[in-house]
């Protein structure tokens, strides 16, 4: 009945989440509300860490991939829990850094750092960089050389793998805004000019085939193309890197049809390829990491909503209006991403109903989802939607000057605040009086 154990139902015939009561959170805090359990998120976080040492030893990382969903309280939970950190932004790095994240635990992504950002990211002390083209190389090689210091880098490369998700979320293939392409030579003559570059240490390499996959081959022939790639490395330039990062993109369960792989089994079964591999081309084992993001923190979310009005369009469909929309998910309105939905105060009750969830915006677009069953509903209802937790609260937005929902974790069926809702004057907030 429930795409997530987090879930569950009460004998007032509510939705529960984490133990907590969906509606009597939805009065507390107000609508729209991101829920988060944090016992499910720190259950993902040690299936991962406990993976990694368990099959790598001490020669693996779990880098959180912040982007899909940051604030402190995230970063605190990373650290906490003993992993690493992934960032893609200055801000992304000052919210792990006001928490006091270890900074040689982060790694810099992103296919544009800002010069600022450089600065920030080698005055923080950041553990590594992932270098993603030559003006990079350029900018972060001078800023290191100006301070004196060779900075430990990785190089972004995409190894040209059909990871058989949505185009939009496809980063391993040769057309892609990251990385260089080993297809052509292009990402060995990448290399070579890293090596000469003053002020950087190149260490590794690092690459990311996609996200949301549902299947173990396509990262198990990622590792075997970038082993390889590593032993050709070595037998140009006589240099053999001793890391290498294979991303994330493990998928969840956003509806009943998914079935995504026991992430532990991803661990495993990319750890024989690479054993094989540096085998074959005599390599020592690399230090490794993976970059969990949606897996972590997915299916621990819920944003539950407060139904307004309810538009039957005889023989065509009834739209269900709610108090929020695109955006604080815009996920369906960018690549029609599935959702499964629920009227929190019915839970148990039938879903009798299909209808399309509509947002509040001024956007014919701003659906949440389309021809979804849900429990028959009024207005005044709450309505949930699971599987929030990653890319929601991350790419929220004040789109027609709407103020973003807060975010509660409730861990043992206790909520806290740990983001409080924007009000209008946080809106307004940087408009500058004449």
């Amino acid at each position: 009945m429930f795409i997530s154990e987090s879930l569950g139902s009460n004998e007032q015939g509510h939705l529960t989440i984490g133990g907590a009561d969906a509606v009597e959170l939805a009065r507390t805090y107000g609508t729209p509300l991101y829920v988060m359990d944090e016992n499910l998120i720190r259950k993902n976080a040690r299936l991962y860490r406990d993976s990694i040492d368990r099959y790598y030893g001490g020669r693996g990382r779990v880098l959180y991939a912040s982007k899909a969903f940051s604030c402190k309280a995230a970063c605190r939970l990373a650290a906490e829990e003993g992993l690493g950190l992934d960032v893609v932004s200055g801000g992304e790095l000052r919210t792990a850094m006001s928490v006091g994240f270890p900074p040689e635990k982060i790694c810099f992504h992103g296919n544009y750092k800002t010069p600022e950002e450089i600065d920030m990211a080698l005055d923080y002390g950041v553990g590594r960089f992932v270098l993603d083209n030559a003006l990079e190389v350029e900018r972060v090689g001078a800023a290191a050389a100006k301070r004196g210091i060779r900075t430990k880098c990785l190089v972004r490369i995409t190894p040209g793998i059909d990871a058989h998700t949505h185009d939009f979320i496809m980063t391993g293939k040769i057309d892609s805004k990251f990385g260089t392409p080993i297809e052509k030579g292009a990402a060995l003559r990448f290399i070579g000019e890293i090596l000469k570059t003053e002020g950087i240490e190149l260490v590794g390499l690092h690459c990311h085939i996609g996200s949301q996959i549902f299947e173990l081959e396509p990262f198990r022939h990622t590792a075997e193309v970038m082993i390889g790639f590593m032993a050709e490395i070595r037998d140009t330039y006589g240099a053999e890197l001793s890391e290498l990062n294979l991303g994330g993109g493990f998928g969840i369960k956003y509806i009943e049809s998914n079935d995504p792989v026991p992430y532990d089994k991803y661990i495993e079964s990319v750890e024989g390829v690479i054993a094989e591999a540096c085998r074959k081309h005599g390599l020592a084992l690399p230090f490794v990491y993976m970059e969990p993001g949606r897996s972590l923190v997915g299916e621990a979310g819920t944003t539950l909503y407060t139904v307004g009005a309810i538009k039957e369009i005889e023989g065509v469909r009834t739209y269900v209006a709610i108090d929020g929309g695109m955006t604080d998910n815009p996920r369906y309105a960018l690549y029609q991403a599935d959702y499964t939905a629920a009227i929190a105060n019915r839970i148990n009750e039938p879903k009798s109903e299909r209808v399309t969830i509509a947002g509040r915006c001024c956007e014919s677009g701003d659906l949440i989802q389309e021809n979804t069953p849900i429990q028959k509903c009024e207005s005044g209802d709450i309505l949930a939607v699971f599987a929030t937790g990653a890319y929601n609260y991350s790419m929220a937005s004040n789109y027609n000057r709407v103020p973003r929902p807060p975010v509660v974790f409730v861990r043992d069926g206790q909520a806290r605040l740990v983001v409080r809702r924007e009000t209008f004057d946080d809106v307004c907030a940087l408009d500058v009086d004449e």
